[in-house]
Formats: C-alpha cells, structure tokens, sequence
C-alpha cells in the first residue's frame, strides 16, 4: 500500500471536529470519503480539532492502493470536497508515515477581535472580547507558559491522554488592527489546552486575574483554577511539524 502524506486547509465553522463521527459531518469523514476511488484506507490527522476549530495546515496520512500521480489525485479531491475545505497538497510519504504519532510539533493561533464591532466577514474566526483588556498585563502572564510543564490545569475533562508534560517553546501576544492575535508553539497540545489558555489570559486583561498567577496556576495542575475555555471559533491550527 502507498502511504500519502496530505497538507489541509479548512473553515470549520459547519463541521462537528475533524473526527468521524455519526451525529454530524466531519472533516475526516469528507476526506475518506472522497478518498474512496482510490481504495483508501482510514485517515490519520495530525491534530483532532474540535468543532468550529479552523486550520490553515493541517497534516494527514493515508494509505491508499493506486497509481495516479499526487497531482491528479489533489485536483480530484478537491472536485469532490466541500469548499470549506481544500487540500493543498500531496506527497508520497515513506512507509510506516503517520501524520498523528510522527508529529513533533505544532502550532496555534487564536484571534481575539477588541473592536466595538466586529466585521461579518471576520465574525467566524475571532472571538469578540467582552471587555477593554489590559494588553501588558496579558503579556506577562503569557511569559509564564513558556517551558516545560504538567498543563492539566488547561485540559478539559473527557481526554484519555496519561501524560500531561508538554512542552511550550514560544508563546506570544500581539495586537494586529482590530485584534489581539495568541500565537503558540510547542510539541503537542492537551484537549483544549490552547482555548483554556485563551480564557484564563482573558481574565488577566479583564482584571480579574493577577498575571503573576500564571506560574502558581500551572503548578497548581488544577483545571478549575483556570479561566473559562474560549469560544472554538477564534482558534486555528496553523501547522504541523516534523522530524
């Protein structure tokens, strides 16, 4: 079986997530079903994002039984697939290649609109802040993030996950226009990690949270010592990395 290695963009405002499931389409079930004329086994995708959750470069792995050229296969998902979502790219991978398991890691960004009034052609990627927000102090709390840490005071009840270490090599906060853009890397992300962080960095701006309680909020391990996960549409996996 040849091994295809697929880079995906996609809007996922009407999606249930990227994991198959019954109760509503998924990006997963899109691609595996337009995969299907080329005798395609199960997808892989780098990262499980959750509904609403967009990506501009998300990486996935599948085995597949054909001869077309990558080219001709690109083009012909992409007749089949929603125009929320696009496939970018298509490589020959070496064998055993899985997007989920050989990624080293990733990185997110969340868009927070400051604005009194957001744009109609902005509304569905930016979570609008519900109040002025002292930029500053966010940024100090930002700080504490970086390093390598237990972030289970940041991951959602429901996870399977046994280990909890992760690492977060750059954390930033920057004000674009209208927004304040989060940027975070690192070599993998707990369930709705990223988000959580959002909404506890909320707080801080909002003074309802010291920034210097960032370090003793992680050492703390404790989820509901944290802020209110933030709204999935403000956030989007921007790329996958690896060896």
């Amino acid at each position: 079986m040849r091994v295809l290695r697929l880079v995906v963009a996609y809007d996922g405002t009407r999606f249930c997530g990227w994991q198959r499931q019954e109760n509503g389409p998924t990006i997963q079930a899109a691609i595996e079903d337009a995969m299907q004329p080329f005798s395609a086994r199960p997808l892989f995708g780098a990262g499980r994002t959750d509904a609403g959750v967009h990506a501009l470069g998300q990486v996935a792995s599948i085995e597949c039984d054909t001869t077309h050229p990558v080219d001709v296969i690109r083009r012909a998902l992409n007749v089949k697939l929603d125009r929320d979502i696009r496939v970018l790219d298509v490589a020959d991978a070496a064998e055993g290649f899985n997007a989920r398991f050989d990624a080293i890691g990733k990185a997110y960004r969340y868009r927070i609109a400051i604005a009194e009034m957001v744009s109609p052609f902005a509304h569905r990627y930016v979570w609008q802040a519900p109040q002025p927000l002292d930029v500053p102090a966010m940024r100090a709390a930002v700080s504490a993030l970086i390093g390598t840490y237990d972030f289970s005071a940041f991951m959602s009840s429901g996870s399977d996950v046994l280990d909890t270490v992760r690492t977060v090599d750059r954390a930033e906060l920057r004000v674009s226009g209208d927004e304040l853009v989060f940027e975070v890397h690192g070599d993998g992300f707990l369930r709705h990690m990223v988000r959580a962080i959002v909404g506890t960095l909320v707080e801080v701006g909002a003074g309802r949270r010291d920034p210097s309680s960032m370090a003793a909020l992680i050492e703390s391990r404790d989820r509901e010592q944290a802020g209110d996960t933030a709204p999935a549409q403000g956030l989007t996996l921007v790329s996958v990395d690896y060896p």
